[in-house]
């Protein structure tokens, strides 16, 4: 992708486990590139083990750099809430702990009001059943994930975790927003 430094831009989402999220947004045109790792905690660099304690304050993320010219900060919001559960506090499916809760760390004010005003919006028009409990926060130091957490879609296809969570999402995000997807 030809993308000049001017265009580029930085979020960062909190949506559960980041090998879902990573394998998502992976898949995004005017997505540059996307690095999981761990953000919000007290713990500077900490590992994948510490972080499973829930004793780090971090959760497990991914970092986006997009180019805002060809998709924008409010798609890939609709994207982030349409492919986790917004409204389940500090768990993703089977995985539990504070380290896979739901936020969206913004990484200038218009994020910051884009993402206040895109979940009243849902809340305003009863999206989901339950409450919203997404946090809204400003970024703060990103640690990349190990090695081997990047990727672990295209690496590990054939795992059965690939396979029962993560393909149904991929499964979701093609037949919701086909028109933003690299072909």
């Amino acid at each position: 992708m030809n993308t000049t430094l001017s265009n580029k831009q930085t979020t960062t989402f909190g949506g559960g486990c980041f090998w879902c999220t990573e394998a998502i947004f992976k898949n995004i045109n005017g997505v540059i590139s996307v690095m999981s790792g761990y953000i919000g905690g007290i713990m500077p660099h900490p590992t994948y083990e510490q972080v499973c304690t829930g004793t780090t304050g971090h959760v497990e993320a991914v970092q986006i750099i997009f180019d805002p010219n060809v998709i924008s900060f409010a798609q890939l919001l609709n994207i982030f809430f349409a492919t986790h559960d917004p409204t389940s506090m500090d768990r993703q499916g089977n995985d539990i702990g504070s380290e896979y809760r739901s936020v969206v760390f913004y990484h200038n004010e218009l994020q910051h009001v884009e993402t206040e005003k895109f979940i009243k919006s849902l809340t305003d028009e009863k999206i989901f059943h339950h409450r919203i409990v997404t946090e809204i926060k400003p970024t703060a130091e990103f640690f990349p994930a190990e090695e081997y957490h990047r990727d672990y879609m295209a690496k590990n296809p054939n795992q059965p975790y690939c396979q029962v969570v993560i393909n149904p999402k991929i499964s979701k995000l093609r037949e919701n927003f086909h028109t933003l997807i690299i072909e």
